[in-house]
């Protein structure tokens, strides 16, 4: 994915690309934290004085929408985007609440398409909950 440019690959999603927009996408790729939309809006706030939440949240939608980023909701509290669409798992510690992606070797993450029963899956989330290795080093340690 960081091969492409970022305006290339929101074109490639059939999204226009706009200041804002190629703000949001860029931030996404470049910071593979999961950040919330508050996190994107504050930290874009420095470079764009007049970007608006409502701006942040609705490129996210649109975002999503065409599959150039994933929303994840794997913390009950707080909505994660994620600029990795392919298939791959998610962590979330406890503990620090950080959101890890868990390489798909390490675990099995189905594929999407037809299922049994008739039904067809067109995207499948695979979250783990439970505490890290850097904190259960910190535990370990105390």
């Amino acid at each position: 994915m960081d091969k492409i440019s970022t305006y290339d690959y929101l074109l490639q999603h059939q999204v226009k690309p706009s200041v804002q927009r190629l703000a949001v996408m860029d931030y996404l790729r470049k910071h593979k934290t999961h950040p919330t939309a508050d996190d994107i809006y504050v930290h874009l706030l420095k470079e764009i004085p007049t970007l608006s939440k409502t701006t942040v949240y609705n490129t996210l939608r649109l975002l999503v929408e065409h599959g150039a980023a994933r929303m994840l909701t794997i913390d009950e509290r707080n909505v994660c985007f994620d600029a990795m669409v392919e298939p791959h798992a998610h962590f979330l510690c406890t503990t620090c609440g950080r959101v890890y992606d868990l390489p798909t070797d390490e675990v099995s993450v189905a594929p999407v398409g037809d299922l049994p029963g008739g039904h067809k899956a067109v995207e499948a989330d695979l979250y783990y909950r439970g505490t890290c290795c850097h904190c259960l080093g910190a535990e370990l340690k105390n």
